[in-house]
């Protein structure tokens, strides 16, 4: 049996398995009287589950937004125009006129956790301190990895009144209300509980803490409109519709929710067809005139997503000729690889595109021009005979990645013509994101000069600050190939110190130009998102984002 044929066999039995536990939990009575949606995801386990999802933006999409708020939300209500910002847990927010390192938010009232506790002030508090505070009982270095490097200028929070928080930076950031969008509430109550529990036996105060994190993580209490019912480990998440979600528009209108990990394309694109789930992400390009010609419904829009290499400049690096950074994105045509994955890619010619006010006016124009990248790789010293080598990192699946390995493949062979021999590099995708903020010097990287991690860039800190800034250095942030330039460095700070939204704008779209007229990327494509679906699925809301809002999702069954 091959390395391929065995994965979809541990796919299908893994399927298999969580479907009959899924059924098999609700009585027939029940069945006929509530609606279950059944989602495979591309993950290969279940998302961490304690409030601070891993498995990337896919972890956030399912185990994050579904069962907890956070203080700022993306609006997921239309798939017209890009997603924005919408009051969450918090209704307003501003930055203090005389101190642009302090922020007010004022937080919703009469919300309450799953356990009926109340959300306020001192739950804001809790929660920042559970990644910041090293002294706080609920101190989780698990968590920081999937937090902290998504807002890593937040510093403090402090308690006003119940009702108020204050919230203090590093230094002045414009775009921390975007960061916030990453830290979900917990019930600092329910967690307390499990902490109480932990025998006395453990009396390490940090083990004391992984112990009640634990217990929190199998069964899970934040404010979102999903409660968590029960979790097998890389089977099966059901989640539980929540009658007294604090938002009456987004009440859900399915009873359950079961997510089933099948990291295999194929393996989803046939638990499809089969009926075995309603809902797939990510199915099989060369499956999708066969998934409609059955019936299901093909979703996808434009995303805030980019799937880049991203270079390394460490020493010895082949990256730091800039003319081989340059012939890398001329020789790749995105064009003929759209078509590869049936048309379900945006080409890509930097971060954004021109239709994004943070475009700007870069001189370097990311297109199709073989001749002027061998010229370029001949200037730099290479051949047909005498080729560069690289190495890149990528992983089989995960959040964003597309379909990572025939993409690879792809840039593999056209990169061949203009001089590059490229080693392609496969690890598991948890093991590649976790590895992504050790940066290009670390053992992590397998000896690797570019990486291939799909990023989220909805805001100017995700899209450009974290990749370009030394301050993102590893292990503070995605920099992984430790990039730097100091016109790059001060126009982040100017970015940083725009308040007004057209000045903001403005400094984005050229520290983008500035950006790609530095090639720290190879920019190759922009997500769509491309789901299939069951004609018994309604509501389905395709926004312009990484997320998707479960709780408007019908299901007839």
């Amino acid at each position: 049996m091959t390395h391929a044929s065995e994965t979809r066999a541990r796919s299908f039995t893994r399927l298999a398995l969580a479907c009959s536990i899924a059924v098999g939990a609700l009585s027939p009575l029940a069945a006929m009287a509530e609606s279950t949606l059944r989602i495979a995801m591309t993950a290969a386990d279940i998302p961490l589950t304690h409030g601070q999802p891993d498995l990337g933006y896919e972890g956030n999409r399912f185990t994050g937004i579904t069962m907890f708020d956070s203080l700022v939300e993306w609006d997921l209500s239309q798939g017209e125009k890009p997603s924005t910002l919408i009051p969450g847990l918090a209704t307003e927010w501003a930055v203090k006129p005389d101190d642009h390192t302090k922020w007010i938010f004022k937080l919703r009232p009469g919300v309450k956790f799953h356990d009926g506790s109340a959300f306020n002030a001192d739950s804001v508090v809790w929660n920042v301190n559970k990644v910041l505070d090293k002294q706080a009982p609920q101190y989780a270095p698990g968590q920081i990895g999937m937090t902290v490097s998504r807002m890593p200028t937040l510093r403090s929070a402090q308690k006003i009144d119940d009702l108020t928080v204050e919230l203090t930076t590093s230094e002045p950031d414009a775009v921390l209300p975007y960061n916030l969008t990453n830290l979900f509430m917990a019930s600092p109550t329910a967690w307390q509980k499990d902490f109480a529990a932990v025998p006395a036996a453990t009396t390490d105060p940090a083990e004391r803490s992984k112990l009640a994190w634990t217990a929190f993580a199998s069964h899970s209490v934040g404010t979102g409109p999903f409660k968590m019912d029960r979790m097998v480990p890389r089977q099966e998440l059901v989640l539980d519709k929540n009658p007294g979600y604090w938002d009456p528009k987004r009440i859900p209108k399915v009873d359950h929710v079961v997510l089933i990990p099948l990291p295999e394309a194929n393996a989803r694109t046939a638990a499809l067809l089969s009926g075995q789930v309603d809902w797939i992400e990510a199915p099989a390009p060369d499956a999708i005139e066969q998934i409609k010609s059955k019936k299901f419904k093909i979703y996808a829009n434009g995303q805030p997503h980019l799937w880049p290499w991203q270079f390394s400049f460490a020493p010895g690096s082949p990256w730091l000729d800039k003319r081989v950074r340059q012939a890398a994105n001329l020789c790749l045509d995105r064009s003929e690889l759209k078509a590869y994955l049936g048309g379900f890619m945006q080409e890509a010619t930097g971060i954004y595109e021109k239709d994004s006010p943070w475009y700007g006016n870069p001189d370097f124009k990311i297109k199709y021009d073989q001749v002027a990248a061998q010229k370029l790789m001949a200037d730099a010293g290479f051949s047909k005979d005498h080729p560069v080598k690289v190495k890149v990192l990528t992983s089989a699946s995960g959040s964003g990645q597309m379909q990572p390995l025939p993409m690879n493949e792809y840039i593999q062979q056209s990169l061949k013509g203009c001089y590059f021999d490229v080693d392609i590099a496969v690890t598991e995708w948890n093991t590649l994101f976790s590895g992504w903020r050790l940066g290009a010097k670390d053992p992590a990287a397998q000896g690797a000069n570019a990486i291939n991690v799909s990023a989220a860039v909805m805001d100017p800190y995700f899209g450009m600050v974290r990749f370009s800034s030394e301050k993102a250095f590893p292990p503070v942030s995605n920099n992984w190939g430790f990039f730097a330039s100091p016109h790059v460095e001060k126009l982040i700070t100017t970015v940083r110190n725009s308040f007004d939204p057209k000045a903001l704008d403005e400094a984005s779209g050229k520290l983008h130009a500035a950006i790609v007229d530095e090639v720290p990327f190879l920019f190759v494509a922009h997500d769509v998102g491309p789901r299939a679906i069951s004609p018994k699925v309604t509501g389905v809301v395709q926004p312009q984002s990484w997320f998707i809002d479960l709780s408007l999702v019908s299901k007839q069954d």
